[in-house]
């Protein structure tokens, strides 16, 4: 069992994994950087250490200073949450030299899952289902013209190193391919320090569906369940559900059955998802494999009962799954809206500052999980994510009313801070949206529109909603009656009046 667990993130991450450790019995380490020292898991940390200045290359990404503070803390796990360094084979071989359990898959199977092209090649070899593509490295402009043209277009350049949205380009026609097919390998060479990149068929009006999957160190896995993602701008989620309504049941069996199979074949252990595109026909292909939790697992804890970092945590101490398949049981739907501090009005422009209000909603079936508190400041340095707003409900249709009802409670107020928020209320009140026909190139193409509902709600917080009537009263206030005589009723004489009526004032 583990003792003692260093949390090698931040934010509502980092508080998440602090709460699962609490509830375990185990101890948190927690590392901050200097503009961390008083946030929300330093708080609820047991011991904290100090890795260094607000740049993450020079603290949340320092190798060294994490695993210096590990071992000086006598910490005996590791957890490195989502983004940073959760998905750094290198980093999970250190901490395995180094004595240190490590919350995640096995160092090679994250090297192998991390590459798209080489993940793309094993999950062929399991048998799933690829869009047409190549498998391989794409070398030269000339070699991906060739494949572009055999495949047909438009088809999309990939970098394999690629993540969070970025290195990926669009072709539409043969002039365009050589330009993107150089660009986008610039942007992988500078951001992933990688410039390898593949090409495969792109899928229009496809919608984004990933499986969470959970496997043992035993050779057991399961499905709990898919998440439907396709609200996104430029390949960011905004806003997450499930399960997938545009699936059938025998559908949805299938894409679980592969995405565990996949994971197996690989010998995957711990939390991750395989990520797939679905078309119109409700054809899947897969598409790539996130090895490590996500920022949208609360939706599939909602759907199934089960904690998934409780279980991650348990899973790397090597204790086996304590359900089978059959017992995984997803009810009703669950929303998770991101809420970021950005100004979508400028392009979804960071907009940091310091929270000088921060009302977050409540009521039955909310949860609102974050990293900030009220009176605290939201750092340029890092993600611009405040927290996620997550409600459940037995039906689709419930759960957004449901949503749109905390969104209008949340309040967060600052100088100089934007938020997300009107835009996720615009975004549940989109007819494509109500209905379920979205894809993920929808807001590319309705923004503007979507922007401009956001507006109006900015301006009338509350629209078809039941307006107020006012305060209502049972009992009629008393008031200062003149006596005869032209006195006041002296006190403890109570005036007669008539018989008190329902008022609203």
């Amino acid at each position: 069992m583990i003792d003692r667990l260093l949390i090698a993130n931040r934010g509502e991450i980092a508080v998440r994994i602090a709460r699962a450790c609490r509830e375990l019995g185990i101890e948190v380490v927690a590392v901050h950087s200097t503009s961390d020292r008083n946030s929300a898991v330093v708080a609820l940390a047991d011991e904290t250490v100090h890795i260094g200045p607000p740049a993450p290359r020079r603290s949340y990404l320092h190798v060294p200073n994490i695993v210096e503070a590990a071992l000086r803390s006598g910490a005996d796990a590791i957890h490195p949450g989502y983004g940073f360094l959760s998905e750094d084979p290198d980093f999970a071989e250190i901490c395995a030299a180094e004595g240190l359990t490590f919350v995640g898959p096995p160092p090679a199977v994250m090297q192998q899952m991390g590459n798209k092209a080489t993940a793309r090649r094993l999950m062929a070899d399991a048998g799933l289902p690829l869009l047409p593509g190549v498998v391989e490295p794409v070398r030269t402009a000339d070699e991906g013209r060739e494949i572009a043209a055999r495949i047909g277009y438009p088809v999309i350049i990939k970098a394999a190193a690629g993540g969070g949205g970025r290195g990926m380009t669009v072709v539409s026609a043969e002039p365009d391919f050589e330009y993107a097919f150089t660009a986008t390998r610039a942007t992988a060479r500078a951001v992933f320090r990688d410039p390898t990149v593949y090409v495969e068929r792109y899928l229009p009006r496809a919608r984004h569906v990933e499986v969470q999957v959970l496997c043992d160190s035993h050779g057991n896995g399961v499905s709990l369940g898919e998440r439907d993602c396709s609200l996104q701008r430029r390949h960011q989620k905004l806003l997450e559900e499930g399960p997938a309504g545009h699936l059938t049941p025998e559908q949805r069996t299938e894409l679980g059955r592969l995405a565990v199979h996949g994971a197996l074949s690989v010998g995957y252990t711990g939390a991750g998802t395989m990520e797939f595109l679905v078309d119109g026909s409700g054809n899947a292909y897969f598409m790539e494999m996130n090895a490590r939790i996500q920022v949208e697992h609360p939706v599939t804890e909602l759907l199934t009962g089960i904690d998934l970092v409780r279980e991650q945590i348990l899973v790397a101490a090597g204790r086996r799954l304590p359900f089978r398949q059959e017992d995984v049981v997803p009810r009703g739907a669950a929303i998770e809206c991101r809420i970021n501090a950005e100004d979508p009005t400028r392009g979804f422009a960071p907009a940091p500052g310091r929270l000088d209000v921060l009302q977050v909603p409540d009521g039955p079936w909310t949860r609102f999980d974050t990293g900030y508190r009220q009176g605290d400041t939201v750092s340029p340095d890092y993600d611009s994510l405040l927290g996620k707003l997550v409600v459940w409900a037995p039906d689709r249709d419930q759960a957004i009313r449901r949503m749109d009802r905390a969104l209008a409670e949340m309040r967060v107020e600052g100088p100089g801070v934007h938020t997300t928020i009107a835009l996720h209320r615009a975004l549940l009140r989109d007819p494509d949206v109500v209905a379920d026909r979205h894809d993920v190139q929808f807001l590319d193409r309705a923004l503007p529109e979507v922007l401009a509902r956001a507006a109006d709600l900015t301006d009338s917080p509350a629209p078809g909603l039941p307006t107020a009537r006012g305060s209502l009263s049972l009992v009629q206030t008393p008031v200062e009656e003149t006596q005869p005589d032209g006195s006041t009723p002296t006190e403890g004489q109570i005036p007669c009046q008539t018989r008190p009526s329902l008022s609203t004032t």
